[in-house]
């Protein structure tokens, strides 16, 4: 038996039943199943190592971070957040639809999904944009293309998976002697790298969001900023400001776990919306977990999928090949990173991001370690590209989110959103070939 032959078989029906409309985690099964049969290897192991997937302790953190995203917008916390970044818009040009960029931001850091933020936000800013005289296209396409900061700025569902999908994977002594012995990847140094990509990937945003405003004539409040409104909001979302604090500064200071932290962001959130904003109803905490487990289990099905998948990439060498080919095509990293960025951005278009990672980082992160590539900057690079499908057709969960919301059609919002595809892609580009604005924030912690 060939490895193109595996290959063939493994990818061949896994398109075929996409192409058919199966669900993605339905045509990932079938394809592992039907290469296991193939191979003439008990069924069973299909079933155990789909169940060994799900026994890790980072893992525990995906439905926690759901969970306390859903019942940080129940307890009015992500409301309070959207608001304060609205009243710092003011006299600036373009200022309102800069103040969605920075909420998207801040909901960013707690919720840890691009389509939960795009929702929570654009339910308030859109409306507020349509009120300052803002085409409804283009105040849908702002957030839209600023919900991707969800999944970059810390703590992030796809760095976590990111983390689990490189468990067990063989490094090259060449990559163990320029990064150390490691056979698993912080989840904790994931967050930490992510910091400053993703202001990155915000400062771009703000600047073509700027010039754009200009030449269409959007500008700030005629009477300057209203300080009162400032000090009004910062001192009602003082609690909701303390969220993303308290999860992060846990987590970077070395006090709890990114696991536990998110099990304090719950518990954190619950006492806030309870105690405090007194707007957290019983009724919220079981739509809230209704909602986690729905989506926890939609993703542990994928997982459990991709898992054997993977693992069937990895027994059969076919990373190997891959990076042979890679390698022999050229050995220019500036070359091979950006093909690598260019698949990962039209795998973005067509593929969920939880599944693309969970699939190509078995095949994708032994080139970069081929290459001399520290595996942290490479899944903060991944990352990135993917939440930049977020914004793009087809698949572009963020752009039928803030379609809804608008009422725009989808069309519409889409030619507004690419400009800002551009300028987010160029700021990838910026990461990936400077390692620094990954790496410099770990190193300085002394992770």
């Amino acid at each position: 038996m060939t490895e193109s032959s595996i290959v063939l078989i493994l990818f061949g029906s896994f398109f075929v039943l996409l192409l058919m409309g199966a669900p993605i985690s339905i045509s990932l099964g079938m394809a592992a199943l039907a290469s296991f049969l193939y191979l003439g290897q008990n069924p069973i192991t299909f079933v155990q190592i789909a169940f060994t997937s799900v026994g890790s302790f980072p893992l525990m953190a995906l439905p926690a971070f759901i969970l306390a995203g859903a019942l940080m917008e129940a307890s009015g916390i992500s409301k309070r957040l959207v608001n304060l970044a609205e009243s710092f818009a003011g006299p600036v040009t373009g200022g309102i639809s800069a103040a969605a960029v920075l909420a998207c931001m801040f909901f960013g850091a707690i919720s840890g999904s691009g389509p939960a933020t795009t929702a929570a936000v654009g339910m308030l800013m859109i409306p507020a944009m349509t009120e300052r005289g803002y085409n409804k296209g283009y105040a849908s396409a702002v957030v839209a293309s600023a919900g991707g900061l969800g999944i970059i700025i810390p703590p992030s569902i796809p760095m976590v998976i990111f983390g689990i999908s490189a468990m067990g994977l063989a490094v090259p002594p060449a990559a163990i002697e320029k990064f150390g012995t490691f056979q698993t990847i912080s989840i904790s140094k994931m967050f930490i790298a992510g910091v400053l990509p993703g202001l990155v990937i915000s400062f771009s945003l703000l600047l073509i969001n700027y010039f754009r405003c200009k030449r269409l004539g959007y500008k700030g409040t005629e009477g300057g900023w209203d300080f009162k409104l400032i000090r009004h909001n910062l001192r009602k979302g003082f609690w909701s400001i303390l969220a993303p604090l308290v999860i992060l500064g846990g987590i970077y200071s070395g006090f709890f776990t990114p696991t536990e932290s998110a099990i304090v962001a719950i518990f954190y959130t619950v006492f806030v919306g309870i105690c405090i904003h007194r707007e957290l109803k019983l009724r919220d905490i079981f739509r809230s977990l209704e909602t986690t487990t729905w989506l926890s289990g939609r993703i542990m099905l994928i997982l459990f999928c991709a898992t054997v998948f993977g693992r069937l990439l990895i027994e059969n060498d076919i990373p190997t090949v891959v990076a042979s080919a890679m390698l022999n095509l050229t050995d220019n990293l500036y070359l091979i990173w950006f093909l690598i960025i260019i698949f990962l951005l039209f795998v973005g278009m067509f593929m969920e991001t939880l599944a693309a990672i969970m699939i190509l980082t078995p095949v994708l992160l032994p080139v970069t370690y081929n290459l001399g590539i520290d595996p942290i900057h490479f899944g903060i690079v991944m990352i990135c590209c993917l939440s930049i499908g977020f914004a793009t057709p087809p698949l572009g969960e963020n752009l039928f989110v803030a379609s809804g919301i608008s009422k725009v059609s989808l069309e519409e919002v889409t030619v507004k959103a690419l400009p800002f595809t551009i300028v987010s892609t160029i700021a990838v580009f910026l990461i990936a070939y400077f390692p620094e604005i990954s790496l410099y924030l770990p190193r300085a912690l002394g992770y």
